[in-house]
């Protein structure tokens, strides 16, 4: 996603972000969730239960304020989109969709743009 993509569809975030952070990874990182046969962690965010990982940057809770990552959690939690979601802080999710990374970017900064 573009800073031209963000701006258009996302003008009151977009407004509030530093100007040399504006492309999407300054603001989400999504990452397909996979098993990783070489650790012996234990992940909380099994790869089976959640098929993204999703955390929010440190620039857009800025942004957004804690109180609309709140709101969002309260929203991803019920979202038509979302089947499964996982908590494991309020910066980093585990989520099972059907949704691409671009999907869950757009799903994600419409409810934070909704709610600044």
């Amino acid at each position: 996603m573009t800073s031209q993509m963000i701006e258009k569809s996302y003008p009151k975030i977009f407004k509030k972000l530093p100007k040399d952070e504006i492309e999407l990874r300054y603001l989400l990182v999504i990452d397909e969730n996979y098993d990783d046969d070489d650790s012996d962690e234990f992940d909380a965010i099994d790869p089976e239960d959640f098929n993204y990982l999703v955390y929010v940057t440190e620039t857009l809770q800025t942004v957004v304020g804690e109180d609309n990552i709140v709101s969002l959690v309260k929203q991803l939690k019920v979202h038509k989109d979302i089947d499964e979601f996982y908590l494991s802080e309020v910066d980093l999710y585990g989520i099972q969709t059907n949704l691409d990374e671009e999907g869950i970017a757009m799903m994600m900064l419409g409810i934070l743009e909704e709610l600044v």
